[in-house]
């Protein structure tokens, strides 16, 4: 199930954010982007997950426009489809740790309490599900926010600057961890980052114009 972007470009009135924006993500595959601040990574994420709308072109996901979507359908397509990883980790501070990575289940009905505490084990928070987010470390709120994104097996991942908050060990370790668990669910992974050593990491790297996308 690829994701095919076709000639996407993205402005704010008259301000070109991005253009000619061509990329295909194949299942299992990791893609890292990289850019200057400011020429629209983040713009550009949000537009993949449909969460945002674009100016021209097209993204499509196993032959799903979404463009073509209305905000209820575009909502459903994420729940079933995509995993978000941020920088800033927006976890709900209010719920604990389980119910945090739960969210994608029981937004599809698929409430799983084995596949929660078997998704905890994987990013090593065994034993910490009930503990609230004001009580963990940031590289423990990232892998908080990892084991959400993945826990529903969706077909790809979105990360944005996921270690941008974190010291460089820190920082390995949770590059570590998604990039394993997005393996092992034969997720594609686009990573948007400053890191030469998460970009490192990839199957491809490329570098965010304001004309497009090219090989770094």
């Amino acid at each position: 199930m690829s994701l095919l972007v076709e000639g996407l470009a993205k402005r704010y009135g008259d301000t070109p954010v991005f253009g000619n924006v061509h990329l295909r993500l194949e299942p299992g595959e990791f893609v890292a982007v990289v850019g200057e601040s400011g020429v629209g990574k983040s713009s550009l994420l949000n537009c993949l997950a449909a969460l945002d709308t674009w100016s021209e072109g097209r993204i499509t996901h196993d032959g799903t426009d979404l463009g073509a979507l209305d905000e209820a359908q575009r909502a459903h397509w994420r729940r079933r489809h995509l995993g978000f990883v941020f920088q800033a980790f927006h976890v709900l501070p209010h719920l604990d740790v389980a119910q945090n990575v739960a969210l994608p289940l029981l937004l599809l009905n698929q409430s799983d309490d084995a596949r929660v505490a078997a998704m905890l084990d994987a990013v090593g928070l065994q034993g910490m599900g009930a503990r609230l987010p004001a009580s963990l470390s940031g590289g423990q709120l990232q892998r908080v926010a990892i084991a959400r994104a993945l826990v529903h097996r969706p077909a790809i991942v979105l990360a944005d600057e996921p270690t941008g908050n974190l010291d460089p060990d820190t920082a390995a370790r949770v590059m570590d961890l998604l990039q394993a668990q997005t393996r092992e669910h034969g997720s594609s992974l686009l990573l948007v980052t400053h890191s030469d050593a998460a970009a490192g990491r990839a199957d491809r790297v490329l570098r965010l114009t304001r004309s497009g996308l090219q090989r770094d």
